[in-house]
């Protein structure tokens, strides 16, 4: 059972989504109700999830989600670079529905591609990504990775000392990470997904 105030943060993550179309942040729902550790947030958080109210994507700022997408769909959680990093922003866009493409879409989001980095590999400015939630990739998959609070769609290459996520456009070089960039792979890239002849 959820008690009063997990229920409230619940209600007031619903209103926040249906008037600004994305979650709250942490700090932002900390502000709300007067909770000054984000270790506090996360509390009624962790009960919201364990009891299925909300879904949260790990290194994405307004990460927090539905529980499962009404159709039983792929949830679109926001956008990510293919050009230089960006933030990553939760914002809830609707539902993908590629259950029978993918089978189990439990491990499964979507992210909308900004940037034209990747064209060469097929994936241009505004195509969906779906990415499979991992942390770990071999040399030449494609996965979204994270610089911090940024996030990006590249090749993984690892070289010694160092990783390299290499586009797939001449007209970029290589983003070259170490152990102190806050470096890592938030997932795999499964597949993408394009809507043609619409704006």
């Amino acid at each position: 059972m959820l008690n009063e105030r997990a229920r409230e943060i619940h209600a007031f993550i619903q209103r926040y989504r249906r008037e600004h179309g994305s979650a709250p942040t942490i700090r932002e729902i900390g502000r709300q109700f007067a909770i000054t550790s984000t270790n506090g947030v996360r509390y009624y958080l962790n009960l919201l999830e364990k009891a299925g109210y909300i879904r949260r994507t790990g290194g994405i700022s307004r990460g927090i989600g539905p529980s499962e997408s009404p159709s039983g769909g792929i949830p679109v959680l926001g956008r990510v670079a293919a050009g230089e990093p960006i933030l990553a922003e939760e914002n809830w866009e609707g539902s993908l529905e590629l259950g029978e493409m993918f089978g189990q879409t439990g491990e499964l989001f979507a992210l909308k591609v900004r940037g034209d980095s990747m064209v060469d590999a097929g994936i241009l400015p505004g195509d969906h990504v779906i990415v499979q939630k991992q942390d770990t990739a071999r040399a030449g998959d494609m996965v979204v990775a994270a610089l911090e609070d940024e996030a990006t769609v590249k090749y993984f290459q690892p070289r010694k000392g160092r990783v390299e996520l290499v586009p797939a456009n001449a007209r970029y070089q290589p983003i070259v990470v170490d152990e102190d960039s806050g470096f890592r792979i938030l997932g795999l890239v499964r597949g993408v997904i394009r809507t043609v002849g619409r704006t």
